[in-house]
């Protein structure tokens, strides 16, 4: 479809003739028979053999949305290629369409309150806590269907797990609203501007206390012990595949097999499993910082970024700290609470370059962690300062509404969050340099190393006495 000489013509019509481009397009996965219903039809054919006696018409047919969905990133230009699973991999999860047919869940009063697994000839009882309240709210709901999750563990004697070391979960797809815990049912109503960089985040609400954040800051991961482990397994992977190396320890070019020893089989799952507690880790504090934002306000506005920009310049820290993970998490828990979130385009309002107090743009390099205009405003923090032009930033409008009134009752909050982490700095904490706050030496201390530029400090008011002369106020 690609190579089609129309491919190129609907992709040369301007983008501001919408319909005359999507017609085009649409003509065009006609002709070829590329969308997702010709995938459901060509499951008919491919349900065959010993596939038709595992897979049900409602499996295949989610297993070939799945097919589509990736095959049409790609076709739209926001993947590269189509991942493939491999025979021994396989794949990780599969669900149906329906809970009355195929693959299906049901509960057995006469069980006890048991729930089984039903799939062809196959009933799996499930280990079920009804203790849990998430469970109890989610079973007073109806099943719409039912998808069979595949996870390793840390190692095959762990319990639950088969020969190969895997544990197998259902996941129940529900009606109704998600379960609320009690702590998180009152939320703010405060509107919140936030600024986001690849290891902070700067908050700063209208009315309540202002705040910037180190993402996961206590995500700590042993850098040295996951080298080590990265070593050893190249170092196994080498002993065990010397034929697919050349003469210089380069892997060659080609198709080659790779075998896999049991003691590398051991350490790569040591490797994983230290980075899934890490994920977890990470995965439970991006929920509390969700829900602290939540409970001072669920109106917010944000900045659209390109995480996957951020990816190749600030590799090391977007995969520690993930701030794209996040901001899908705080989405759903602000869906979830009623609020609204605002992306606004980077491009059109450029609020880190702007100046509420002459109303222009000075552009400033990315080092540059101070906003100091030459109108004589300043300095302010450069994120919390993007942060408080967000929170006063109209849906729709790309000059947010900020008068002297409103700066003179935020430039305290923002104060006292600098101070807070000057003193921090300080006492020998490691901050971001992002941050722009670098700890301060004390007099007469011996300077080994090179002078570094310390802190921008706010204007300070100095003792003005009778005659008019300013004394240096000590």
């Amino acid at each position: 479809m690609r190579n089609d000489p129309a491919w190129a013509q609907a992709c040369a019509i301007p983008r501001s003739k919408k319909q005359e481009r999507a017609q085009a397009f649409s003509t065009l996965r006609k002709k070829y028979r590329f969308s997702e219903y010709e995938m459901h039809e060509y499951t008919k054919q491919a349900r065959v053999s010993w596939i038709a006696d595992h897979i049900d018409s409602t499996m295949a047919q989610t297993l070939a949305t799945r097919a589509y969905q990736a095959a049409n990133r790609v076709c739209v230009g926001k993947a590269k290629r189509v991942r493939f699973r491999s025979k021994g991999r396989g794949i990780d999860s599969v669900e149906g369409k329906r809970n009355d047919t195929g693959m299906h869940f049901v509960l057995d009063p006469n069980a006890g309150d048991g729930g089984f697994l039903i799939w062809n000839a196959e009933v799996i009882p499930a280990i079920i806590d009804w203790l849990d309240p998430v469970v109890q709210h989610g079973m007073r709901h109806r099943m719409k269907y039912v998808r069979l999750v595949r996870r390793k563990a840390s190692s095959p004697q762990a319990q639950g797990t088969d020969k190969d070391g895997n544990r197998y979960y259902v996941q129940l797809v529900l009606e109704g609203r998600a379960f609320v815990k009690p702590r998180h049912e009152e939320v703010g109503k405060d509107i919140i501007g936030l600024d986001i960089g690849p290891s902070t985040l700067a908050m700063v609400p209208r009315e309540g206390k202002a705040d910037l954040v180190t993402f996961c800051e206590e995500v700590a991961p042993d850098t040295r012990k996951k080298r080590r482990l990265q070593r050893k397994m190249d170092r196994q992977r080498r002993a065990n595949n010397p034929e697919n190396y050349d003469e210089k320890g380069r892997v060659k070019k080609g198709r080659l097999r790779w075998k896999e020893s049991k003691r590398y089989k051991a350490t790569r799952r040591q490797h994983a499993n230290t980075e899934r507690k890490l994920a977890a880790h990470r995965k439970s504090l991006h929920g509390n910082l969700a829900h602290r934002i939540a409970q001072i306000g669920t109106t917010i506005t944000l900045e659209k970024t390109s995480f996957k920009a951020w990816q190749k310049q600030y590799g090391r820290s977007i995969g520690l700290r993930a701030p794209g993970v996040f901001i899908v998490h705080l989405t759903r828990i602000v869906a979830k609470t009623g609020g609204t979130l605002y992306e606004v385009p980077a491009s059109s309002t450029k609020l880190s370059q702007y100046c509420h107090q002459c109303r222009q743009y000075h552009k400033k390099p990315l080092s540059q962690r101070w906003h100091k205009c030459p109108c004589s405003f300043g300095p302010v923090q450069r994120d919390l300062y993007s942060a408080f032009l967000l929170a006063y930033l109209e849906p729709e409008q790309t000059i947010p509404s900020v008068n002297q009134h409103v700066w003179e009752g935020a430039e305290p909050r923002l104060r006292a969050v600098m101070e807070d982490l000057q003193q921090r700095a300080n006492e020998g904490q490691h901050l971001p340099r992002s941050m722009g706050v670098v700890a301060r030496r004390k007099s007469g201390a011996a300077r080994a190393r090179a002078r570094r530029l310390e802190s921008p400090a706010y204007p300070r008011q100095e003792l003005v006495s009778p005659s008019g002369e300013i004394g240096n106020g000590g």
